[in-house]
């Protein structure tokens, strides 16, 4: 067992993608015209992390109820944990696109680890070694 993919729900596909890919540095995996279970049309993204095997499926938000999740998808808590190679590249290109970050990086038992938001607000955990 495995757990596939999880949903960010986003403004717009191609902001989001250029986020994920552009700035994160994952992977564009998929990106697909698909059918909502109504019949609409929308795209079937998704992106994960250089070798990792859980993508994240980027889908625009569908009415206010979503709109009204976008950045609050975990409540407010850190809810995502990216894993680096090398955390000093990583922070570094972040930084330099603009990312915010909460605070500065510490070290813990479990690595480097600073908290950085999405372009939508959702919290995430940058971990190194």
């Amino acid at each position: 067992m495995q757990l596939d993919l999880v949903t960010i729900v986003v403004r717009d596909y191609d902001e989001a993608i250029d986020f994920f890919v552009g700035v994160l540095g994952m992977e564009l995996v998929q990106d697909a015209a698909s059918l909502s279970t109504d019949g609409r049309a929308k795209r079937w993204v998704v992106v994960r992390p250089i070798a990792a095997q859980t993508g994240i499926l980027l889908a625009v938000a569908d009415g206010e109820a979503q709109e009204r999740a976008l950045g609050q998808q975990t409540g407010s808590r850190v809810g995502f944990f990216l894993r680096v190679d090398d955390f000093d590249v990583a922070l570094a290109r972040m930084r330099a696109a603009g990312v915010e970050f909460e605070g500065d990086p510490r070290r813990e038992d479990y690595g480097q680890v600073v908290v950085f938001r999405d372009l939508y607000g959702n919290r995430w955990d940058l971990l190194g070694p």
